[in-house]
């Protein structure tokens, strides 16, 4: 191998190297940012469920899953309904309005459709486990309110 050849070898080397470097140091530190563990992880590894608890969990999140999935089909059916709407006049006219009302009125459920899930989850719980659980869910929402 020439010089020149084991030159740019070395440099393409140094340039992957670099870009993955960045990219799993990027991956590290979002995955450390997470003040907070996400609920479902709470839940499933740190309030040792007990088997029954477990099976009744699960089916909450499976109907929470299609609830929250019919949910975010009707938040892109309103922003489509926005975008058209716009796209028509872009301006602030009824159809806009009427379009923007559509996707608050959807995150609005999409609120109420998460916190019943979480009332729902707190009822299959120990005293103590809901007291963990609670102050999960206090601590994620004044998080978030920040």
């Amino acid at each position: 191998m020439s010089v020149t050849r084991a030159i740019l070898f070395t440099l393409a080397l140094s340039i992957v190297g670099a870009i993955l470097g960045a990219w799993g140091g990027a991956q590290y530190v979002l995955r450390t940012m997470r003040h907070n563990p996400p609920l479902h992880e709470i839940v499933h590894k740190k309030l040792n469920l007990t088997p029954v608890q477990q099976k009744q969990i699960e089916a909450l999140e499976a109907d929470h899953a299609l609830k929250e999935q019919a949910l975010e089909a009707e938040m892109r059916a309103a922003n489509m309904q926005l975008a058209q709407a716009y796209k028509t006049d872009p301006n602030y006219t009824a159809k806009v309005q009427a379009a923007v009302d559509r996707c608050h009125m959807v995150m609005g459920e999409m609120q109420k459709e998460t916190i019943r899930h979480v009332i729902a989850m707190r009822a299959v719980l120990t005293p103590q486990q809901a007291k963990e659980f609670d102050d999960t869910v206090v601590q994620a929402l004044s998080d978030q309110a920040q």
